[in-house]
């Protein structure tokens, strides 16, 4: 069974007993390090739902109509994928401090999701870069996978991200705390 981030790392408390966010910041985070979400099963009605109010194409609405289709059956829309994969990000898969926010990026679709299909994303930090006009945030590029259960990738996104340093004070103290006694 998967756990939680807050039980993995455990209750972190400041030296002055406030809760510490166990979402991680800027600091936190280094180039090569992953996260695996938990999963997500795709219903073909949530997946219709979706289509009929965002992208009402016949082959993400009607598996006959799907089928004389370049899809030969009834495909999620992509939106809906990505829908789902921010879902799987925010609820744990990328657990960033202060959300997970934007800046732009790429997206890929390389096969369509199918109902039934369980999906999980593992993302990857490819970049670090700390912002040099503001000492309070970052830019990280993370690139996420989206596979169904058979371990094929249905998305791959590499997205830009502003991601919050970890306060000055903070980061003085941990600098301390890890230093070796005089």
């Amino acid at each position: 069974m998967k756990r939680g981030l807050e039980e993995e790392i455990g209750s972190m408390t400041h030296a002055n007993g406030q809760a510490v966010d166990p979402r991680l910041t800027l600091d936190d985070l280094h180039v090569g390090q992953r996260f695996t979400s938990g999963t997500h099963a795709i219903d073909a009605r949530a997946m219709v739902d979706f289509a009929v109010e965002y992208d009402p194409q016949p082959f993400h609405l009607d598996d006959e109509a799907a089928r004389n289709t370049l899809f030969g059956g009834l495909a999620s829309s992509g939106w809906h994928t990505a829908a789902v994969t921010m879902k799987l990000l925010v609820g744990g898969g990328l657990p960033i401090a202060g959300g997970i926010i934007g800046a732009g990026g790429e997206i890929h679709w390389p096969q369509p999701t199918r109902p039934g299909d369980i999906l999980r994303v593992e993302s990857e930090v490819v970049a670090i870069t700390p912002s040099r006009s503001n000492p309070h945030r970052g830019m990280v590029t993370v690139r996420s996978e989206t596979r169904n259960q058979r371990n094929e990738v249905v998305q791959n996104l590499v997205a830009r991200l502003i991601v919050p340093r970890t306060p000055r004070l903070d980061r003085e103290s941990a600098r301390i705390a890890a230093s070796p006694p005089a």
